[in-house]
């Protein structure tokens, strides 16, 4: 499904899982980064156990971000994935595990998605570079100006595939970099570390599934173990909710679209390429030392609690007078289930069923009211009850023709306005634009070469008003320089558009109109809808595809060959006698080998990162297999408007064809080719302190060849097997840096083996309930939140996971006191830098939340002390001594206001001396209301002791 569209709709549809992180920025010393101490409590007011990454998420924006320029060469990609695991560690700071998953090898489902991506992704890379190349030639022979074209090879994001150089270079840098940190992180220091490379076959998600999966089902697993998710993608909340675990969150940037990106010719904001003009860049700053800031943030995280999602989907999926006994997580089986036929990345989306037209509630409102009919629920444990899915299906069928018309006119209705807009904009705009010295300019671009400076002011613009005058040999348009020539930079008359209306895309199928299922199968299938044997045969590989989704979701792989055979899907009301349908797979399927997916992923203009023989034949015009790999193809847009929401029309792969060819290549593998063309497994890493430590080192020390088990009393009770690992990471051997640029560890005391999951027969089936001992979490929602997604406000979601605290935050007459002593328009070391605080007897409104766009104060959040904040030159405030015989210890407002983490918010904790409405009681010479004299208002210094030292 789309990531964007299912993300928008479940947020404004259940707001409150989503909750803004409170993150702690490393701190800078005297030019000296000092990283986050993850050892300390969580400011999110939660622990977390376990920390799962699904690697894939965090290596594409790190080594092509749209946002920011690229970095320039793969060392620079590694340290940017570091940095950003770092940053992730340091908000979710788990203390049992880290579990890194990158994408190993796909099942053949998959990879239909993988193929259709690569090669758009090939196709898109090389327009894009043509059309660079074509705008640059343009520029410079206008005389524009555009920076030196750097001198660097095109970074192809396929490479991010299993089996290529790049991914077997990450795995290596990882490992060094989980040694580092179990080194010399305080964080780390009792932490379990398990990495799944490339080499380890099936996706990253599902690798972190299937590892859940499996320590569920031992006898010494916590079943409130608190589990935190990192990845963007959308089924990973169905597969949060599949786990069953009552503690279970999702960690993700914040979505924003039309996020600015530079221009790949001039790196500058604000225009694309086709844009370009080559116009000299404007100096940021005084003395141009902003010259590499972007104007863009950065992300930020938040996070999706889907212990709240079950409260909201327990509320709406409560149904009165069942014929069987209501089960919460049944139904919600259900729901996730209901999810895929909205789309997902194995199968098509119905044409009736589209997220942003209220598809996924339509269902639900139909499985409420047919459940009753069909005697149970629609699944259990990942696997499908075809009756009753039939039942569900063909009441959605009733209502199809209803739904296409209703798009149409939502359609036509949303063109009418927009041609109604630019109508508008278009009445409202003079219809003469002033040429010459009277162009206007952008702010800050009259100084770039190409501005016109006027030598006599008065006269040009007495020659734009007589243009109305002047001889029909001159174009009343033309404008005029300061000497009175005629200048061809002039102004245009705009001109009238022919049309109001926009180029819409060819439709043949017409959907909104009778004999829409005739023309949807000839166009789409090239066949006739009569034809009751095809129409059959698409249900049943839809149906097939429906139970091998769920069943992936659930138990794991059930078929590494099953694929869906058709680029489109079957109508709701197709679904008929579905009920007798075979759902079982081919049993005992193995997974491609990393070089083989290659082969069916990859376009020929990726070739280069196979062996010289296998890419041949994807080239070679006598190769038995060059069909698959064609230079050019269609994209149908099915509706839709961009290109990129089209469907590739690229040939499917024949297994059976594909293998018989490379039968023939495999010999002319080098034996570094082979070893990148082997399976691999999981390999898990400790520290010194760990007390799995020991243990591993004993096992190195005998040189045991026999899989041992791996003692849960001494690892949060993982269970597995371990086996040594020749690539080892041992102690007291040196770890040498794969990056040129980061030190070698010279002192390692960090081990690796490797580890396998505990094993199960093919045909056990892991239970889709709630353990005994799991304890659900208190109730979070109130019944004014079950209305905050249509009240008409703007839902702002809460900071952290505890919901009685609020940010801190100063009062308006604070931030007036703060521009008394503060340059504005300052560059320095940060806004507040040179501020000095208020007195310790302020009490302004400190617990007000922030307004939408208001900027926070720095490090209100986070373990900052208030001295280490507000360093600065010494402040313009006369001193004023603070008698510690009255009362408490002053609490400063801006001062994190956290308490331990099981600790309750006590309002009280913060009271101090005040006068009425909480304001300290203040006096002037008078006697009467305090006066604010002419050098501002004199606020007290906090006393001179060694705990607040302020210069």
């Amino acid at each position: 499904m789309g990531v964007p569209a299912f993300f928008r709709w479940l947020s404004r549809k259940y707001p409150s899982i989503i909750v803004n992180c409170v993150e702690e920025k490393p701190k800078e010393c005297n030019g000296v980064k000092i990283p986050v101490d993850a050892s300390k409590p969580n400011p999110n007011d939660v622990e977390f156990d376990n920390l799962y990454l699904d690697m894939n998420g965090i290596i594409h924006p790190c080594t092509h971000p749209e946002d920011k320029p690229a970095p320039k060469n793969e060392d620079e990609m590694m340290v940017a994935i570091f940095e950003y695991i770092d940053r992730l560690f340091s908000i979710v700071r788990p203390r049992r595990l880290l579990y890194m998953a990158i994408d190993g090898v796909a099942p053949r489902a998959k990879m239909n998605q993988q193929r259709s991506r690569r090669f758009r992704a090939s196709k898109e890379g090389m327009e894009a570079a043509i059309e660079k190349q074509r705008v640059r030639e343009e520029i410079l022979a206008k005389g524009g100006y555009l920076p030196p074209e750097e001198i660097k090879e095109r970074f192809d994001s396929n490479c991010i595939t299993p089996g290529t150089e790049f991914m077997d270079n990450l795995a290596k840098c990882l490992r060094y970099y989980i040694a580092d940190r179990l080194n010399n992180d305080p964080g780390w220091k009792n932490l379990t570390v398990i990495l799944s490379d490339a080499s380890a076959p099936g996706e990253g998600e599902h690798k972190i599934m299937d590892y859940i999966r499996r320590q569920r089902a031992q006898p010494n697993h916590d079943p409130n173990t608190h589990h935190c998710l990192c990845g963007a993608d959308a089924d990973l909340i169905m597969l949060g909710l599949a786990t069953h675990e009552p503690n279970f969150t999702i960690i993700r940037e914040e979505f924003k679209p039309n996020k600015p990106k530079p221009c790949g010719l001039c790196n500058q904001f604000g225009h694309d390429v086709k844009d370009c003009e080559g116009l000299p860049r404007e100096k940021k700053g005084k003395h141009d030392e902003l010259a590499d800031s972007l104007p863009c943030a950065e992300g930020e995280f938040i996070f999706l609690r889907l212990s709240i999602l079950r409260e909201y989907l327990e509320r709406e999926l409560t149904m009165a007078s069942l014929p069987f006994t209501f089960d919460v997580e049944r139904s919600i089986d259900d729901w996730v289930f209901m999810c895929f036929f909205v789309g997902n990345d194995f199968l098509p989306h119905l044409p009736s069923l589209e997220i942003r037209e209220g598809a996924i509630d339509r269902l639900v409102n139909i499985y409420k009211n047919v459940v009753h009919k069909t005697g149970g629920y629609l699944t259990e444990s990942g696997y499908v009850n075809l009756q009753r899915v039939q039942m569900i299906m063909l009441a959605v069928g009733e209502v199809e023709d209803s739904i296409f018309k209703k798009r149409k006119d939502d359609e036509d209705s949303f063109r009418r306005r927009q041609k109604e807009k630019r109508k508008r904009m278009k009445r409202d705009q003079p219809s003469f634009s002033p040429g010459g010295i009277l162009t206007p300019h952008a702010l800050g671009s009259r100084s770039s070469p190409g501005s016109q400076v006027a030598s006599n002011p008065r006269q040009a613009a007495y020659e734009m008003r007589m243009q109305n005058n002047l001889s029909p040999s001159v174009s009343p348009n033309t404008s005029f320089t300061s000497d009175g020539s005629p200048s061809p930079r002039g102004g245009i008359k705009r001109k009238v558009e022919d049309s109001d209306s926009e180029p819409e895309p060819e439709d043949n199928v017409r959907l909104w109109e009778a004999g829409w299922k005739q023309r949807y199968y000839k166009n789409k299938f090239d066949v006739d809808a009569a034809d009751e044997k095809f129409r059959r045969k698409v249900v049943q590989s839809y149906v097939e595809g429906l139970c091998w989704v769920l069943r992936y979701y659930y138990q794991g792989c059930a078929s590494w060959k099953w694929y869906y055979p058709f680029h489109y899907a079957p109508f709701a009301s197709d679904f008929e006698g579905i009920a007798d349908m075979p759902s079982d797979f081919e049993k005992g399927t193995k997974p491609f080998k990393p070089l083989e997916q290659l082969m069916g992923v990859f376009p020929a203009a990726s070739g280069n990162f196979l062996p010289p023989s296998w890419r041949k034949l994807m080239s070679d015009p006598d190769s038995s297999i060059i069909d698959f790999y064609p230079e050019d193809f269609a994209i149908d847009l099915n509706g839709k408007k961009y290109a990129w929401q089209g469907v590739a029309l690229l040939p499917f792969v024949d297994e059976r064809r594909l293998r018989a060819a490379l039968e023939e290549v495999y010999p002319d593998l080098t034996p570094e080719e082979t070893r990148r063309n082997s399976l691999g497994g999981d390999v898990l890493f400790v520290g010194k302190h760990h007390p799995l430590h020991d243990f591993i080192l004993e096992l190195y020390k005998t040189g045991s060849t026999e899989s041992v088990d791996v003692p849960p009393e001494l690892c949060h009770g993982i269970q597995g097997k371990f086996s040594l690992d020749e690539e080892a990471v041992l102690p007291d051997q040196v770890v040498c840096s794969p990056i040129p640029v980061l030190k070698d560890l010279t002192h390692n005391a960090v081990i690796s083996i490797n580890f396998k999951d505990p094993q199960f027969a093919e045909d056990y089936i892991f239970k889709a309930v709630m353990l005994p001992g799991a304890r659900k979490p208190a109730p979070v929602l109130k019944p004014s939140d079950w209305e905050k997604s249509s009240n008409g406000r703007q839902w702002k979601p809460q900071l952290g996971f505890n919901r009685d605290r609020r940010p801190v935050h100063l009062d308006p007459a604070a931030f007036r006191a703060l521009g008394h002593v503060m340059p504005r328009g300052s560059s320095g070391t940060g806004v507040y830098s040179n501020a000095a605080p208020p007195p310790p007897t302020f009490q302004g409104n400190m617990y007000r939340p922030l307004l939408r766009g208001q900027a926070q104060i720095p490090k209100l959040m986070s373990n900052v002390r208030p001295q280490d904040s507000w360093r600065g030159p010494p402040p313009l405030f006369q001193q004023q001594r603070f008698d510690r015989g009255v009362g408490a210890e002053p609490l400063l407002p801006w001062n994190r206001m956290l308490q331990t983490q099981n600790a309750a918010f006590q309002p009280n904790q913060y009271q101090m001396l005040a006068g009425p409405g909480g304001y300290p009681p203040r006096r002037d010479d008078r006697g009467g209301r305090q006066g604010y004299p002419r050098e501002g208002r004199k606020y007290p210094l906090p006393p001179p002791s060694g705990r607040y030292s302020w210069n």
